[in-house]
């Protein structure tokens, strides 16, 4: 487990490295804007300079409008999840208060493929690993809760505004320039964090009361309990059989390190489920003769 952690960890803040990288040397200097909070970050520090005479910088700016953010993250998306975005969002501020604000290219298309491909990459293996960049990651996962779409869709749609806003306060070649990097990193968004919002946990236990229990206890999911018999031991166990939405997985794999470190589990990505699954909000309607998943 610890080295899941720790491999976690460093995956955040390599992301927080090229979100750096993507803003510092390729987009700010362009009048290109980022995706998520970091564009929105990127956008008021250009609002604050040119209209206001005020600098304030893009690291610090991101900062303060991930606060409310992760308080919602720590509620509707989980406490794990919000950890790592709060790791996340410190080094990005370190990152981008540390490395210089320069222009690598002075042709503003590649700055913003360039810089778009970067974002991605660094959003899209933190999320892979069941981690957050912060900010707008956790408003589109809350919302991916809800409709079950790919988490990029989100990202276009709330990116949306600074598109608009780019456009309308500097020069529409802003907007349309926005729009390619955001295209861009949405994409990549979605080729490396996978369009399967669900997955399938198969767990091979002993202690089959006590992590349903556990599960119960975080999550409200169905679970089917199977007979499973060991082949080589021939011992007699039990299968945990449920579906989970891909943000659930920190969580499980911690309860079943915990109940049961010597589990074993398969999971597996789900391309679609019918019947009731329960989204948030929804009631959870009364069992069945075979509990549903």
């Amino acid at each position: 487990m610890f080295f899941i952690e720790a491999k976690r960890i460093i995956v955040v803040i390599f992301g927080s490295f090229l979100l750096a990288i993507s803003l510092n040397f390729f987009l700010i200097n362009a009048n290109v804007y980022a995706s998520g909070f970091a564009g929105f970050a990127q956008l008021a520090s250009s609002i604050f300079d040119d209209f206001l005479g005020v600098k304030i910088s893009t690291g610090i700016l991101l900062f303060l409008l991930n606060i409310p953010v992760i308080i919602l993250g720590w509620y509707k998306v989980g406490k794990g999840f919000t950890i790592y975005s709060i790791v996340s969002v410190v080094f990005a501020t370190i990152f981008l208060e540390l490395l210089p604000v320069i222009s690598v290219s002075e042709d503003i298309i590649l700055n913003a493929v360039a810089g778009g491909v970067i974002a991605g990459v660094g959003v899209g293996i933190s999320l892979k690993l069941g981690a957050s960049t912060g900010g707008m990651d956790i408003v589109a996962m809350v919302l991916a809760r809800l409709n079950d779409k790919p988490i990029g869709v989100y990202f276009l749609l709330l990116n949306g505004v600074i598109i608009v806003m780019a456009g309308f306060l500097y020069e529409p070649e802003n907007a349309l320039y926005t729009m390619l990097a955001l295209y861009v990193t949405t994409t990549v968004i979605d080729t490396l964090h996978t369009r399967h919002a669900k997955m399938t946990a198969m767990i091979i236990t002993s202690k089959a009361d006590e992590l349903q229990a556990a599960i119960h206890q975080t999550m409200v999911r169905g679970i089917t309990i199977l007979p499973a018999k060991g082949a080589y031991t021939k011992k007699e166990m039990h299968m945990l059989y449920l579906v989970i939405t891909r943000y659930e997985l920190y969580d499980l794999e911690k309860i079943i390190h915990e109940t049961d470190p010597r589990a074993f589990t398969n999971v597996v990505q789900t391309s679609n489920v019918f019947g009731f699954f329960r989204r948030e909000g929804e009631e959870v309607p009364p069992p069945a003769e075979s509990e549903d998943k």
